[in-house]
This record gives C-alpha cells, sequence and structure tokens, in this order.
C-alpha cells in the first residue's frame, strides 16, 4: 500500500509540475530550464540529506548506479520530455510519455524478474487504456496550450524517448531502493548529477557561441558566462515558477517514486505514476475554464477501475 500511494502522490506532483512548467519552458527552452530548477533542487535536497543524515545509507557502489539512473531518467528523459513539451503541449506530451508505464513493466518483468499477476496485468492495461483514452478523446480545445509548435512527428519522437529514458532510470535504481536506500538522499544524488550534466552541456554551449562570437569580430567578455548563470528571458516570475515546478514536480515527486520503487514493483509503480494523465484534465478545466469531453471522463473512469484492480491484489 505505501508503494501505491507513493506512485499515486507522484502522478498528481507531476500532473502539476507539468502545468507550472509550460510558460518557463516555451520562454527558456529545455535545456536552461532543467539547468536553473535541478541546480534549484539539488541544493535543497543536498542539504535535506545532509541534516537528515541519509548519506549513510549510500554506499559508492549505489551513489555510481544513481548517477547512472539519473542521467538516464532525468538528463535524457526529462531534456526529452521538455522539448517535447514546448511543442506538443502539456496535454499531449504526458499520454505519450505514460508509454513509460509498460515499458517499465517490460523492463522490469524482463531484467529483474518481477512478474505481474493476472488481475495486476489487466490492472495495468486498464490504467494504460484509460490514460490514452482521457486524452484521446478530449474535446478540441483553442487554448495556447493546445497548439502543436514545429513537427508533430518530431514531438512524439522525442517525447517517446523521454518514456524510455525513464523506464530504464527506474530499473536501474530499483535495486539500490530494494536494499534499503534513503529515497531524499538518492533523489539527491540523482538530481545533482543531472544538474552537473545540465550546466556541463551550458558551458560547452557558452564556449562554442564564444568562439563563434570571436570569429566573427565580437566580444562576449562575461555575457556567455551571464546567459548560463541566467538565461536570457528569466525573469523573478518564471523563477519562481521554475523553483515551484522543480520542488514540487523533481523533489517531491522523484523522492515519492523511489519510496514506491523501494516498497513495490517497478511496473506497478510506473503505471500508477504515469495517472498524470487522468489527474491533468481536472486542473486544466480548472486552470482554462474548457471542460473535458465525456469521453475524457469515460477514459478516466477506465483508468481508476484499473488502479482498483492493481491496488486491490
Amino acid at each position: 500500500m505505501i508503494a501505491n500511494m507513493a506512485a499515486l502522490g507522484a502522478a498528481l506532483c507531476w500532473a502539476a509540475g507539468g502545468l507550472i512548467a509550460i510558460g518557463p519552458v516555451r520562454v527558456l527552452g529545455s535545456i536552461a530550464f532543467n539547468r536553473v530548477r535541478l541546480t534549484i533542487v539539488a541544493a535543497a535536497l543536498l542539504v535535506a540529506t545532509t541534516l537528515m543524515g541519509g548519506w549513510q545509507t549510500l554506499d559508492a557502489d549505489a551513489a555510481l548506479t544513481l548517477a547512472l539512473s539519473g542521467l538516464l531518467g532525468i538528463v535524457v528523459g526529462d531534456m526529452a520530455l521538455f522539448w517535447s513539451l514546448s511543442r506538443l503541449g502539456p496535454r499531449r506530451n504526458v499520454v505519450i510519455y505514460a508509454a513509460n508505464a509498460p515499458l517499465t513493466a517490460l523492463l522490469a518483468y524482463a531484467l529483474l524478474g518481477e512478474a505481474l499477476g493476472p488481475w495486476t496485468v489487466l490492472g495495468v492495461a486498464l490504467v494504460t487504456l484509460g490514460v490514452m483514452l482521457a486524452v484521446a478523446l478530449r474535446s478540441g480545445s483553442t487554448h495556447s496550450w493546445e497548439a502543436i509548435q514545429g513537427s508533430l512527428l518530431a514531438g512524439v519522437s522525442v517525447c517517446l524517448l523521454a518514456a524510455v529514458g525513464q523506464a530504464a532510470g527506474s530499473i536501474i535504481a530499483k535495486p539500490v531502493m530494494a536494499a534499503g536506500a534513503d529515497p531524499i538522499a538518492s533523489a539527491a544524488v540523482r538530481v545533482t548529477t543531472a544538474a552537473l550534466m545540465f550546466t556541463a552541456i551550458g558551458i560547452l554551449s557558452a564556449v562554442r557561441g564564444g568562439n563563434a562570437a570571436m570569429a566573427g569580430g565580437q566580444s562576449l567578455g562575461g555575457q556567455s558566462l551571464g546567459r548560463l548563470l541566467l538565461p536570457h528571458g528569466l525573469t523573478p516570475k518564471l523563477l519562481m515558477l521554475i523553483a515551484g515546478n522543480g520542488l514540487l514536480g523533481v523533489g517531491l515527486g522523484m523522492t515519492l517514486l523511489l519510496v514506491g520503487l523501494a516498497h513495490g514493483n517497478a511496473g506497478v509503480v510506473a503505471t500508477l505514476s504515469a495517472l498524470s494523465p487522468v489527474l491533468i484534465l481536472p486542473m486544466m478545466w480548472l486552470l482554462t475554464g474548457q471542460r473535458p469531453s465525456l469521453g475524457a471522463w469515460a477514459g478516466a473512469a477506465v483508468a481508476v477501475a484499473g488502479v482498483a484492480l492493481i491496488v486491490n491484489r
């Protein structure tokens, strides 16, 4: 039950976080957005882990494993996820990203030997089907969040890459969490690794931009470094939104996901945490004033039926 509740809590955090993120991502771009928010969250998690004494639950091997999990699940997964978010909008993005649930279940069976009972398999199938129906059957919307920017195929493909990265990151982290690693310390390792990687990407981009400017006879001085620390377009309001998204979606959401992995089946945890598209429907209704269709609510009902099967097994 702990694993199920933690996974559902993660889904709620990610649904809310996705709505908070759409504006900042479209202004800053996915790399700058992730660099800023992961730096904020990494600092918070490092302080929390130190104060709570969570480091003693990790040895060097566990830390390296979690770092690899962070590279795949956060760097690859989140960079792809928020790139596609800026192209597809939160509703389409979340439903495609839900593919990480069945992918995680398959990988857990193939690599970890985590088999699912027939009723649980049916529950996983219903949740996945319900999530997709909840979005596919939603009535058309003219809100700016629904607009597709750029290639639809590219957005879908990159979002699927994000799903694969998330699934692989969860599978890699699962044995460490099952061995008793502290979830907050584990999240700190994963997020700090990702923050450092995004910072390195930013530095390389700044260096390349500086070299190009020098070749053109321009002098950048400290402009590139300044853009790295404070990306163009970043305002105090956007910074608050990024911090809110990071602390809710990454800080709390990831910690809850790791709690779920520590106590439950990886496929089930991934499936329940993929309920974000269902949870996002009433949130978007509240924020945009555009009511989802009856078909969307029917899909949500199917997903809830799947959750009931999983939780009661």
